[in-house]
């Protein structure tokens, strides 16, 4: 292995006990969605609050204030940093494919069913043409995106019919760029397709080895990086067209290693890759230029690294992996 300037020293290290699902940042506390159904909360003192009592946590979403988490249970349950839990919706045992969350309000599916609550606890649904297996709120506006098969369907829960944006094959996840120009989706087939939202225009992006099944906006909205290949693929989005036309970035190359997660840093130019044997680094989009936060597993068994979130401030980074292993990362004062 290549050998990186290095911030391990200013890791800590954390055993969670079971695969972790999803990790964010509830104000300064971080937390972890693990696969036993439960929520681990906070670093050098954990506490487990058991959101999915024998049940598996399946997706979860943060927006910085709580976590939620969908289940096998066919349950939605929000939980803030204090550990206190609100069961959002339940599904009668139907199991939650997808969560997302905006300015107060949570979205989710089961099946062909989408559903979206305000901010007021209004709750609306709508049908989509098959599984939804990818939720994405607008920024503005209470807008939603879903990805199903042949392509995304964009509905105002308050009013009017769904919007079909079509394209034939499996859609997964979804993202719209901040400036809500574009809605972006990972496929079954080992690309990303696009929309222009102003004209339905398509945009496709290819070569890739694997399946993209982690994307992150730059704080800017110019770049999305993206998993998926042996690197972190970075597309320019700064045009009329997005990326189409140009070519996009390459950083943390390490050949033959899966890259598996990504998470830009909320107020610069960095972009946080984890791998699938567990390596952790950071990489400046501007020159290319790498730093080691984890080494890579002793045992690359479930190594995978599953979960990476910067906090608000980017001064913390926290990952998570398969195995159970996690971590967090401060960040040096200048």
């Amino acid at each position: 292995m290549a050998e990186y300037p290095t911030l391990t020293n200013a890791v800590e290290p954390l055993s969670l006990g079971d695969a972790v699902v999803a990790g964010a940042w509830l104000g300064d506390t971080p937390a972890f969605a693990l696969a036993d159904g439960s929520i681990s909360l906070g670093d050098s003192e954990q506490r487990r609050i058991a959101a999915h009592p024998d049940a598996a946590i399946l997706v979860a979403a943060s927006d910085g204030g709580r976590l939620v988490t969908g289940g096998d249970d066919g349950r939605v349950v929000a939980t803030d940093a204090t550990g206190e839990m609100e069961t959002v919706a339940d599904e009668k045992g139907k199991w939650i494919d997808a969560v997302a969350l905006h300015e107060g309000a949570i979205a989710w599916s089961a099946g062909r069913n989408a559903r979206a609550r305000s901010a007021k606890g209004e709750v609306k649904s709508v049908d989509l043409p098959s599984t939804c297996r990818g939720l994405a709120f607008f920024p503005k506006g209470y807008r939603l995106a879903a990805a199903h098969y042949n392509g995304a369907t964009l509905w105002f829960p308050n009013a009017g019919k769904p919007e079909i944006l079509s394209w034939t094959g499996s859609h997964l996840d979804a993202t719209i760029s901040p400036d809500g120009r574009f809605l972006i989706t990972s496929m079954q087939e080992n690309t990303l397709h696009g929309w222009r939202i102003a004209d339905g225009k398509h945009m496709r992006m290819a070569g890739y080895p694997g399946k993209t099944r982690s994307f992150s906006w730059s704080f800017d909205g110019k770049w999305l990086a993206t998993s998926g290949a042996d690197a972190c693929i970075i597309w320019p989005f700064s045009g009329k067209d997005g990326p189409m036309g140009q070519q996009p970035r390459e950083c943390g190359v390490r050949v033959n290693v899966p890259l598996t997660r990504v998470a830009f840093h909320p107020g610069a130019m960095v972009v946080a890759m984890g791998f699938d044997d567990g390596l952790v680094m950071l990489a400046r989009v501007t020159d290319g230029s790498e730093i080691l936060v984890r080494r890579p597993a002793e045992d690359p068994k479930n190594a995978r690294i599953s979960a990476l979130a910067w906090d608000a401030k980017g001064a913390r980074l926290l990952f998570g992996a398969e195995n159970g292993d996690a971590g967090t990362l401060t960040l040096p004062k200048a």
